[in-house]
């Protein structure tokens, strides 16, 4: 009996010390013009590497935040333009025309491998400003990172049936929900954004621990620091998150972690290159 015990507890310890080291790819910062008032280009990337994360997939409004931090850690950044050029625009910007030169302009000019976060639910998707995104994002090979609903996850690989779509906050939708999504596309991922029901007590919860281990390959987290007051979370954020990622079966560790997002941007790389 000793001896099973000093073996749990050295387990214990091996796996307490995995989860402190374990890197975490935050698939959802964004870096908009207040908080680089607030916290420098500098002091943010002291932040994000305080926290241990192995990358970080940034956008910002304007695209200017995101900008200023891939030239001060291109090994760090991973640049995705998101179409709002300042706040206030998450429910108008799909009706407004402008937004497309806007987009096209940046695309133009700088290296992106996503284009979003954007909002976007229902039937937005069949205007004229989001078939045009949807139109960019295949002609560039970007990842679309999209704030929305069931309906317009769906509504987006029906204009594009190859699209590679990362779900923000998994749509905020049951765990039994998001696998639904999740079994109709299977270029889709899903993070976990600003969401702590997949943690109790600092263990996975049992319905989310079923849909994960359903598609083992399709999550992953992100702090979402949609205020500048955020970005004070970001470590407590991958703290919080190595917590109830250690406790998952050792096969989805470290996909959740990091390599799930490192291999949708894998995706992303191989088709800017083919």
């Amino acid at each position: 009996m000793l001896r099973i015990l000093c073996f749990l507890a050295v387990a214990f310890v091996v796996r307490t010390a995995h989860a402190e080291e374990l890197p975490i790819f935050d698939a959802h910062i964004h870096y908009s013009h207040d908080a680089v008032r607030l916290v420098p280009p500098e002091e943010a990337i002291k932040v994000l590497r305080a926290a241990g994360l192995s990358k970080a997939l940034v956008s910002s409004s304007d695209d200017n935040g995101t900008q200023l931090l891939f030239e001060a850690a291109p090994d760090l950044i991973v640049p995705s333009l998101r179409p709002y050029r300042r706040r206030g625009e998450i429910s108008s910007w799909m009706h407004d025309p402008t937004v497309i030169d806007y987009v096209e302009d940046n695309l133009a000019k700088n290296k992106y491998f996503a284009i979003g976060e954007f909002h976007a639910y229902g039937d937005d998707i069949n205007t004229p400003v989001l078939q045009r995104i949807i139109a960019l994002a295949k002609e560039h090979n970007l990842l679309l990172h999209a704030h929305s609903d069931a309906e317009a996850i769906d509504l987006i690989f029906e204009s594009y049936p190859d699209a590679l779509v990362l779900w923000a906050h998994s749509g905020f939708d049951r765990p039994e929900e998001v696998r639904k999504v999740l079994e109709r596309h299977e270029n889709l991922w899903a993070d976990l954004a600003f969401r702590s029901d997949q943690s109790r007590g600092g263990k996975v919860a049992a319905d989310w621990l079923s849909v994960f281990s359903a598609f083992p390959e399709r999550f992953m987290v992100g702090t979402d620091t949609f205020a500048p007051e955020r970005w004070y979370y970001v470590e407590d954020h991958a703290n919080f998150s190595r917590e109830w990622i250690a406790s998952l079966p050792e096969a989805l560790v470290e996909k959740l972690a990091y390599r799930n997002a490192e291999d949708m941007i894998k995706r992303v790389t191989a088709r800017q290159s083919e």
